[in-house]
């Protein structure tokens, strides 16, 4: 009697139901997560609007001498390492630095950069967890607690600010805070207590506004009639005032548009880019997984195709 054995075409298929299943779960379940985290930066509602009591910085080009005082009292108030080096660059280990700008004519224009406090920020737009968050008063906090590493407030930043911790685990974002913990202890942002030249000046943003219109108004020749933060991507905290064009000190040339106007845009379609990477990610494990159950029971060639019990049938 012979005895029956399954060959490959008689193989049962569990992987068909279990693909369209598994494919159609994992999708979901990645999509639920990128809607929900789209979902959970705007139930929160829009970030408050600065109010008349908003703060700022006014920063005078004109008298920066970049003796870098501003960036070495920035690294020492927020604890970076290496206080006593002057810093070339926004990274993790500075929040600010005085960039030297060449112009045209051949001089050298000493430029301090940091983060902008945009009135309406598209990093805080961008971030998904609220990692970030706009306050009322002017500062743009961070919370390391809530982020998840995912850089998006880089991408939305018009200025560049936001930096990347690559050799922390965690991943976290730096960025100056406008020393908020000090205002709210009543004392002067760090670089601005530090300036011996009285280029930065700290105040109510409206107020630091009519003291740079008026000072162009009674120096037409020392400044350009140009309030850069004044309007740029939505106004920011952080005005400027300069005798040379701003693009040729490495300004982004922006228009009055709020940078989330653009980042909102690019954040509401994550839900569904993520749904196609998932989608496509889950079909190719299970069609990989399922070769290699369908490999497995396939017959080795020395066997032969029926087994016999020895006897004639």
């Amino acid at each position: 009697m012979k005895r029956q054995t399954q060959t490959p075409n008689q193989a049962p298929d569990p992987t068909r139901r279990a693909f369209v299943k598994g494919a159609g779960i994992g999708a979901v379940t990645i999509a639920a997560s990128a809607i929900a985290g789209t979902q959970a930066a705007q139930a929160s509602g829009p970030e408050p609007e600065a109010s008349s009591e908003a703060v700022g910085v006014l920063i005078d080009l004109t008298r920066c001498s970049g003796c870098n005082s501003c960036a070495l009292a920035c690294k020492a108030a927020n604890r970076m390492p290496e206080p006593e080096i002057v810093p070339t660059k926004l990274d993790s280990s500075a929040l600010s630095f005085v960039d030297d700008c060449q112009v045209a004519c051949g001089d050298t224009v000493h430029v301090k950069r940091q983060c902008m406090q945009c009135l309406r920020p598209g990093c805080v737009s961008a971030c998904t967890v609220g990692a970030l968050r706009k306050t009322p008063e002017g500062p743009v906090v961070y919370d390391a607690d809530k982020c998840i590493g995912c850089r998006y407030c880089q991408y939305a930043c018009p200025f560049g600010v936001p930096t990347y911790e690559w050799n922390n685990p965690l991943g976290l974002i730096a960025k100056c805070q406008l020393c908020v913990k000090r205002l709210h202890a009543g004392e002067l942002p760090a670089c601005v207590g530090a300036c011996p030249n009285g280029a930065l000046r700290f105040g109510k943003r409206q107020e630091l506004l009519a003291q740079a219109r008026a000072q162009i108004a009674s120096e037409p020749g020392a400044y350009i009639d140009h309030v850069y933060g004044e309007h740029e991507a939505g106004g920011t905290s952080m005005l400027y005032l300069s005798s040379f064009p701003f693009a040729e000190l490495g300004f982004p040339s922006l228009d009055g548009q709020p940078v989330p106007h653009y980042a909102e845009a690019i954040m509401q379609q994550t839900p569904w880019i993520a749904l196609s990477v998932a989608s496509l990610a889950t079909m190719m494990h299970l069609i990989l997984k399922r070769r290699g159950e369908v490999a497995a029971f396939q017959p080795s060639k020395s066997a032969t195709p029926h087994d016999h019990d020895g006897g004639a049938a």
